[in-house]
């Protein structure tokens, strides 16, 4: 299990691995489209571009960070974390769009292969120093996502790891350049350009399956139904649905518990099944439980149930005699029919005959009602 953080700390150490990269970013985007012109290689100016889209998803970090750290409020009961999500939507799409722009710059270059530019040594040594420097950048950030338990960080970090291997192809192009290989420098840039989309179709894929609210992993779910299970008091679950939202997890459960206890009893394994789940799962936020008294997934629509006031109408019909004296009542709805017990007082119990006369009446001509049990309070 991960280390617990706050809220606040989370979010701080968040930001702070967003700003480090920021930082390393612009200063890497500068270098190598700088020198990239300087030493005539399209690779390593497709690899500044990516370092700049590496800054860009950077900066939206921050902005989701800071937007998705906000409290719940009003409009928003569940918080801000989707705008995590969203972010993570805008860098994928802008990552799809800067390398399709990479390819068709080089592709129309390499249709005139007499005059490709020659890049040189500085090009290389430029691209070997961005690898180390990444590949330090990438550890850095996935160690942060992971205590933060952030995905959108976890995306950046291995945004970073795709710098670092951009910038190996990189030195693999113009040293095959300048081993007498004109195109080289030309196919990596092209192939550093698909990574960059091929990194931005999984952040837009796994991003938008958040947003349409798609299951948490099988066995994930299944775990959590054994946890479930294993509560005292549920006998039962059905209808487990699940839902993430950022790098938090929502449940919902309905759990099924003998039907004849009482409801603060069932309101109570109910509290038990949520504050168990939060606490042996990290990722989960929230939990809604909703008890029943059986597993009625399967059960077929039924006409509209007698409702309490129906049933204390149709006692004081059937037990006129006694109704004065009923000191209180419970139904049970099982199996789409109803169970009624009336507590009456103990020195009724000489009229037991003419009470259970008219109980079974009342079940006969009453078709909802299944059975009707008597108790006397001592």
């Amino acid at each position: 299990m991960a280390e617990a953080l706050d809220a606040a700390k989370t979010d701080k150490l968040k930001a702070r691995a967003s700003y480090v990269g920021a930082a390393i970013n612009v200063v890497q985007t500068l270098i190598k489209i700088g020198f990239g012109i300087l030493g005539q290689s399209a690779a390593l100016i497709a690899d500044g571009i990516h370092s700049l889209s590496d800054l860009l998803s950077d900066l939206l970090v921050i902005i989701a960070v800071r937007l998705g750290s906000r409290e719940a409020d009003h409009d928003h009961p569940y918080g801000h974390r989707r705008f995590e999500t969203i972010a993570t939507v805008i860098l994928g799409g802008s990552l799809i769009a800067i390398g399709g722009a990479i390819v068709w710059s080089v592709m129309e270059r390499m249709a005139d292969p007499e005059h490709l530019p020659v890049p040189n040594v500085l090009s290389m040594a430029v691209a070997a120093v961005s690898i180390l420097i990444n590949e330090w950048l990438y550890q850095y950030t996935k160690r942060i996502a992971k205590k933060t338990r952030s995905k959108l960080l976890l995306a950046n970090a291995w945004h970073q790891r795709s710098d670092a291997v951009s910038s190996l192809v990189v030195l693999f192009g113009i040293g095959a350049v300048m081993m007498g290989y004109p195109l080289a420098d030309g196919i990596a840039a092209v192939v550093v350009a698909l990574m960059v989309a091929k990194i931005g179709l999984n952040l837009v894929f796994e991003s938008i399956k958040e947003l349409v609210d798609t299951s948490l992993p099988p066995a994930l779910v299944a775990e959590i139904r054994t946890a479930i299970h294993a509560i005292d008091g549920v006998e039962g679950i059905h209808l487990l649905r699940t839902r993430q939202m950022g790098e938090d997890a929502l449940i919902d459960a309905h759990i099924v518990v003998d039907p004849r206890i009482t409801v603060s009893e069932g309101h109570m394994i109910g509290d038990i099944v949520r504050d168990d789940l939060i606490r042996r799962f990290d990722d989960v936020m929230d939990v809604l439980v909703h008890v029943d008294p059986e597993d009625d997934e399967s059960l077929q629509e039924q006409s509209r149930p007698l409702s309490r006031g129906e049933v204390q109408r149709l006692l004081d019909i059937y037990l006129v005699e006694f109704k004065t004296a009923i000191e209180d009542f419970r139904i049970h709805y099982l199996d789409g029919q109803i169970e009624v017990e009336v507590i009456l007082p103990f020195a009724l119990s000489e009229q037991l005959e003419a009470i259970k006369k008219q109980c079974k009446l009342m079940c006969v001509e009453v078709k909802k009602i299944d059975n009707v049990f008597v108790f006397f309070k001592v």
